[in-house]
């Protein structure tokens, strides 16, 4: 009796429960879609593109995403027409053309077209003796950059890339500890950094701006927190650039630069031009024009390069670089200064 009263209490508002279903259904179809296409802009987005290999990215995601809602929108066109249609007015023989041209024909001249649309889209990048090489190590958690131009000295620098605009660049990856992912997501798909191997990527950007690059593979604790920063610049302006990265520091005297030396941050930092150091952790030696501090996880400023300093696990935990807190916060100022000064 109790089953048939709550029936009887149910029957008149199905429809009513249905619309309530539809409506929330249609609430979360709208959040997902804004989520989604929330992601489809900015400086680190796939849809962002700036390069040549993330263009053909984005034209393949266009015409797979299209192919696929065509596909969808046909095989529910087809069970809509089938569920509506009477059991007694069923055509098997029209059925079997309809499988047939839908479910075998249709489909490969759809995935044959698709496959002639890819492949070209896919092919790597040709190389030349003259493009320019750029050597990036993923390390624990930062970013360390050599430029290799044809004819010319090698570069290091961290945490930052420089691409000219319009020239191939040749992309070795590769990692001494852990495996990472290389992702520049406006440029060119991720590649893998593992530890024993090279992995090489070819790019070619097209528009001058600044972009951002980040990790793609879980690679320890402060994972989240190393990113980095892209410029792409007109060739003559990164001509001149890359001329001034490999200059010497300029000579700059002071409390600051002998406190770097007092504490021994030359165990494991190279400044070219300002004495002796070790290429264990980044490169120094423009380490005041850069766009960020630890691998975009900070601002490049003085107060945030003191407060590094002195305790770097408190901005990016598992850090390698040892906690300097007993140091006086004068000397983490003065040395943060003398840092900040190195363009």
């Amino acid at each position: 009796m109790r089953i048939n009263t709550w029936h009887a209490a149910l029957s008149p508002d199905k429809s009513s429960v249905f619309e309530a279903i539809g409506r929330k259904a249609l609430r979360l179809t709208y959040g997902a879609a804004a989520a989604l296409l929330g992601g489809c802009t900015g400086v680190q987005s796939t849809f962002s593109a700036f390069g040549v290999e993330a263009e053909a990215t984005r034209a393949l995601t266009w015409v797979m995403a299209t192919a696929a809602s065509m596909i969808t929108i046909g095989v529910l066109a087809l069970a809509w027409h089938a569920g509506r249609t009477p059991a007694g007015r069923l055509d098997h023989r029209g059925g079997t053309r309809v499988i047939l041209w839908l479910g075998a024909v249709g489909p490969t001249l759809l995935l044959t077209v698709l496959l002639v649309f890819s492949l070209p889209r896919m092919r790597t990048l040709p190389t030349g003796p003259g493009d320019l090489r750029i050597a990036v190590d993923g390390e624990q958690f930062w970013w360390r950059v050599r430029y290799r131009p044809a004819g010319g000295e090698a570069v290091e620098t961290a945490n930052e890339i420089r691409v000219p605009v319009g020239r191939t660049v040749a992309f070795a990856l590769a990692s001494p500890d852990v495996i990472h992912s290389f992702w520049i997501p406006g440029l060119a798909g991720k590649m893998d950094m593992i530890p024993g191997r090279t992995n090489d990527l070819v790019v070619r950007a097209t528009q001058a701006g600044v972009y951002r690059g980040a990790c793609a593979e879980f690679c320890g604790l402060s994972h989240a927190r190393m990113a980095f920063d892209v410029v792409a610049m007109e060739p003559a302006d990164f001509d001149r650039w890359l001329a001034d990265a490999a200059r010497s520091a300029a000579g700059i005297e002071g409390s600051g630069r002998r406190l770097f030396e007092e504490y021994g941050c030359g165990g494991c930092h190279l400044i070219r031009g300002h004495g002796a150091g070790s290429a264990i952790g980044p490169d120094l030696t423009h380490f005041g024009a850069r766009r960020s501090l630890g691998a975009g996880t900070l601002p490049m400023t003085r107060e945030a390069v003191g407060r590094f300093i002195r305790n770097p696990a408190a901005a990016k935990p598992g850090v390698r670089m040892p906690s300097f807190e007993a140091m006086p916060a004068e000397d983490a100022d003065a040395i943060a200064a003398y840092l900040v000064e190195l363009r």
